[in-house]
């Protein structure tokens, strides 16, 4: 006999609108917590699929099977059967539909999923060479495109994809390939005050910047965007002298010669600061570095920080930078003040 849980999971697929409302709605709420998520995961084979095609419907039953989904998502063994049943395809179908009014919650599933390294795989599209790369391009344009100054802003969450892919070596190839264009245009959105959109940015040029080895070159085809990027959120807040501004190029400059509002992210700071590190572990990154007077911004920048987890990160850049100029250069561990 079936028991009350199983009878709720097979109404999913009930003919009853109604009927089919009433189940999905109890699923998702079940889904709120744990112990909902371990007696739902025991039904997954019949669970996940039903809740899929739910992702068509009208928004009254797609809104809770994507809600039951996302959440569904968090256990890694769930998220690997909605890999292998190709929800990753069904969800980027359905973001793309004229008439889905899930996005945010279709893209919050796809966060959870590419934690897993067959989820980037699949988003990814490795195994279809006709196809490689359309989902992530498609992503990528709809978080340049969409706004994140509003407060419903829809695709802020593909920050977190993009982190995601970049944690493994071919999502870093694929956002560093020159023709696509990718992180060119990714980079552009830390300009955004969406925190969570400028984290993921930080978060994926970090990443990215482990490619530095072999692909440094493709990494400072972007130095108009990557050094604003990079060391704006270092900077701190005073204005520079004309001396300093004067050895910087203009996208520097012109920030650094006016007062600014601090990055106010602890983690947003470590990552750029990890980035710089990566990309002057190489002799052209150094170069790169120092023409835009990068040691001047970081010496300052370390002056005003207060986070010790930062000033680790700042201390590690500043040894390579004292080791480069044999010693002559301030060390980061021992600042002069600057003037206010």
């Amino acid at each position: 006999m079936a028991t009350e849980l199983e009878e709720l999971v097979q109404f999913l697929s009930s003919p009853s609108p109604p009927v089919k409302k009433a189940a999905v709605e109890i699923v998702s709420g079940l889904t709120g917590s744990e112990e909902g998520l371990q007696s739902l995961s025991k039904y997954s084979e019949i669970l996940l699929p039903s809740l899929s095609r739910l992702l068509s419907e009208s928004k009254e039953v797609s809104e809770p099977a994507a809600q039951a989904l996302v959440n569904l998502s968090q256990n890694s063994g769930l998220a690997g059967k909605m890999i292998q049943m190709g929800l990753i395809k069904v969800a980027m179908d359905m973001l793309y539909k004229p008439e889905s009014c899930i996005t945010r919650l279709l893209v919050m599933l796809l966060v959870n999923l590419t934690q897993l390294d067959d989820g980037v795989s699949s988003l990814l599209q490795i195994e279809d060479e006709k196809m490689r790369g359309l989902h992530i391009m498609k992503l990528v344009r709809s978080f340049c495109r969409s706004s994140g100054e509003t407060s419903d802003d829809q695709f802020e969450h593909v920050g977190s994809i993009l982190v995601n892919i970049s944690k493994t070596e071919d999502g870093r190839k694929m956002l560093l390939e020159p023709k696509r264009g990718l992180l060119k245009q990714i980079i552009r959105q830390f300009d955004s005050t969406n925190q969570l959109r400028k984290k993921g940015v930080a978060g994926t040029i970090r990443n990215c910047s482990f490619e530095a080895k072999n692909q440094l070159e493709n990494i400072l085809l972007i130095s108009e965007f990557l050094w604003p990027a990079l060391l704006l959120p270092v900077a701190g807040s005073k204005i520079y002298s004309e001396e300093d501004i004067s050895k910087m190029p203009p996208e520097l400059g012109s920030a650094l010669a006016i007062e600014r509002e601090p990055v106010t992210d602890a983690d947003i700071r470590v990552q750029t600061l990890e980035a710089i590190y990566l990309i002057i572990l190489e002799e052209a990154g150094r170069r790169a570095f120092w023409s835009v007077n990068g040691p001047r911004i970081l010496q300052v920048g370390y002056e005003y920080e207060e986070d010790s987890k930062v000033m680790r990160a700042y201390e590690q850049v500043g040894s390579l930078i004292v080791e480069e100029s044999g010693g002559q250069e301030e060390s980061l561990s021992e600042p002069t003040k600057a003037e206010p």
